[in-house]
């Protein structure tokens, strides 16, 4: 595995280049203002009349719409939406590219799964960053950085790799740790985490965990906290210093249960699950799934998005913050900015 740092990155591969960064959602922001502040000139794609546009302007960004991004910018950072990169691409993105150009990615999906196929003229690399755009952001500006993972899928003038490391260097991604990688393993490593662990895995663990002790007869308040609240806690203590770190710094009554009931949870059933996803990720039966879901207008996702937000635990979870109020302090989301 090649890791690379700040010393390894250089800057002046993209000074005297235009940087297009093509959305304005939780990655696009960061990429966008990290680049700005890094001292490198950048400029905004939008959909005209998108509700991203005056955020964008508020934070003394330079925005045009899409297909002019797209001509004006040497390197563009296509950050929408997995599902809207395809057409967008045809449409608006590949008429303004030239020859000697870099098309750059925060994920592998669309060119993993040959949703876009770019010329051969254009160079193609990936910069994705490990973790939310929020926290890309919000490190940054504490002077730290999210860790970045780097492919290269096209290399026609010869120095793809040192742009794009100069552009996770300008992120703040080369401060904590650039990791070289392929666009293959970074999408499907990256759906596997979001479905089976990180979001899918983890949201019906804490579900199934409040629903159980809700209808034991338990308080839901004492189940969000248990539950949902806690998680949190847990989460920084690995975060910090692995699993250890947080068996270390839990009692000893705790440690036993997890170590002696977690497998009971997280049985043999689950880890074929778990295989399960893995094969359809890698076949291109999820990725498909997906675009076809979307194509029909998202009706299964939309029905099942609000079902996820009427979830009794989300009504006691807002009535506990409330009663928090420090928890609004210094979010790492905020809607008005990004």
């Amino acid at each position: 595995m090649q890791v690379y740092y700040d010393r390894d990155a250089d800057l002046k591969h993209l000074r005297g280049k235009h940087v297009a960064v093509l959305g304005y959602g939780s990655q696009g922001h960061a990429h966008a203002n990290n680049l700005k502040d890094s001292g490198i000139e950048v400029a905004v794609g939008l959909k005209k009349g998108s509700g991203s546009w005056p955020k964008a302007e508020k934070a003394g960004l330079k925005v045009m719409e899409t297909a002019e991004a797209a001509r004006w910018g040497d390197i563009v950072m296509v950050l929408l939406p997995d599902e809207l990169q395809g057409e967008a691409y045809e449409k608006e993105i590949r008429p303004g590219l030239k020859d000697g150009n870099y098309l750059a990615f925060g994920h592998g999906f669309n060119i993993h799964f040959k949703k876009v196929v770019p010329a051969k003229g254009v160079n193609v690399f990936m910069v994705a960053p490990k973790g939310p755009g929020h926290l890309v952001r919000s490190e940054f500006e504490k002077g730290r950085g999210v860790p970045c993972l780097l492919a290269i899928q096209q290399d026609p003038t010869g120095d793809t790799k040192q742009v794009g490391l100069a552009y996770a260097s300008a992120l703040g991604g080369a401060r904590a740790a650039v990791i070289e990688t392929t666009f293959k393993d970074e999408t499907e490593t990256d759906l596997f985490g979001e479905q089976s662990v990180l979001c899918g895995g983890l949201t019906a663990l804490i579900q199934a965990g409040y629903e159980t002790l809700v209808e034991a007869g338990y308080p839901p308040e004492m189940a969000y906290f248990e539950c949902v609240h806690e998680v949190k806690l847990i989460v920084d203590l690995i975060y910090e210093g692995g699993l250890t770190n947080m068996r270390y710094s839990i009692s000893n009554t705790a440690e036993y249960g997890d170590l002696t009931r977690g497998k009971r949870v997280i049985g043999p059933e689950v880890r074929q699950a778990m295989k399960n996803l893995l094969k359809d990720i890698q076949s291109g039966k999820f990725a498909e799934e997906w675009i076809t879901e979307c194509r029909c207008g998202m009706p299964h996702f939309t029905e099942l998005r609000k079902e996820a937000a009427n979830h009794p635990l989300e009504k006691v979870g807002e009535q506990l913050r409330s009663m928090m109020p420090w928890l609004a302090q210094n979010r790492l989301v905020d809607k008005s900015r990004n």
